[in-house]
């Protein structure tokens, strides 16, 4: 029988296992972050419910809703969706974008971020190689993807999410598979306390709040990932990935200037930036400091 060895080094059995994976994660990915801020819109009720005492006859009634429960369907006519219809990418086609009961159409997202979450998980693995490092970030991939849509849709970043992703972090680099764990463990302070202190700076000087909590626990967490070296990078690349998305929004779209632009995107592009060419960014920004 072939060894798991043997199975990381034949290319032509390795990306193809990853993209399937990939595309399954994917799918569920649609599920996250759909359901995830349901899921806490329906917490937080429940905890102001329970601060204020309110009876229970006056209390908000609606289904309780989990990352497993109830089924998914259509939102227009509440077709429960078939395991077939349900194939990653390859039953959007098939239904021609559309539901099979009432013919709606369904949204191209759904098999944008599963094709996504594909694309991405093979060139990390092809740049990092089929080790633990290339297949633990995987994780830190998923999500960063995750995340990155949440924010956008919602402008929150779960505590669900953030936290054990910055705890998981610190465990991997502590047996040191992306780095090594006093990297690791400066890179998670640091990256949490420099937002933090922009935040409060930010809200002294212009008494308004310029980013939510969740930028804070992010970067934290990619500093746990990634090691301290590499926060300034990716603090540097994600301003100006912003500015310039942040700029062709306000150029192109319309955007209005007092409309909140989420930062957690560009926190997670440029993470997964130096997750993949962190090496090269690391010897670009020690050159530069050294003139």
């Amino acid at each position: 029988m072939p060894t798991l060895q043997a199975f990381l080094s034949t290319s032509w059995l390795l990306y193809p296992a990853v993209i399937v994976l990939a595309l399954c994660i994917g799918s569920f990915l649609n599920v996250v972050i759909l359901r995830l801020p349901k899921m806490m819109e329906q917490d937080w009720r429940c905890q102001c419910e329970e601060f204020l005492k309110l009876p229970e006859k006056q209390r908000k009634k609606s289904e309780k809703i989990n990352l497993s429960y109830p089924n998914s369907t259509c939102p227009k006519c509440g077709h429960e969706i078939k395991p077939w219809e349900n194939i990653p990418v390859i039953s959007y086609l098939l239904l021609r974008g559309k539901c099979s009961s009432c013919k709606t159409s369904i949204s191209a997202r759904y098999p944008f971020i599963e094709a996504a979450t594909a694309i991405l998980s093979v060139f990390t693995v092809y740049l990092l190689g089929a080790t633990l490092e290339g297949l633990w970030a995987l994780l830190l991939v998923w999500a960063l993807i995750a995340l990155t849509v949440i924010d956008f849709d919602t402008q929150l970043l779960p505590d669900s999410i953030t936290l054990p992703l910055l705890w998981l972090g610190l465990i991997l680099n502590y047996f040191g598979i992306l780095t090594d764990f006093t990297s690791a463990f400066w890179g998670a302070i640091f990256g949490y306390l420099s937002l933090w202190s922009v935040y409060w700076l930010f809200k002294l000087v212009t008494g308004k709040e310029g980013m939510g909590h969740g930028d804070f626990k992010l970067l934290g967490a990619l500093g746990a990932w990634l090691g301290w070296q590499l926060l300034p990078a990716v603090i540097l690349l994600s301003s100006v990935v912003g500015a310039v998305i942040g700029l062709s929004l306000i150029a192109f779209k319309g955007h209005g200037r007092e409309v909140p632009i989420p930062f957690g995107p560009y926190l997670a592009i440029a993470g997964l930036l130096a997750l993949w060419f962190g090496p090269e960014i690391q010897a670009l920004w020690f050159s530069y400091l050294r003139g």
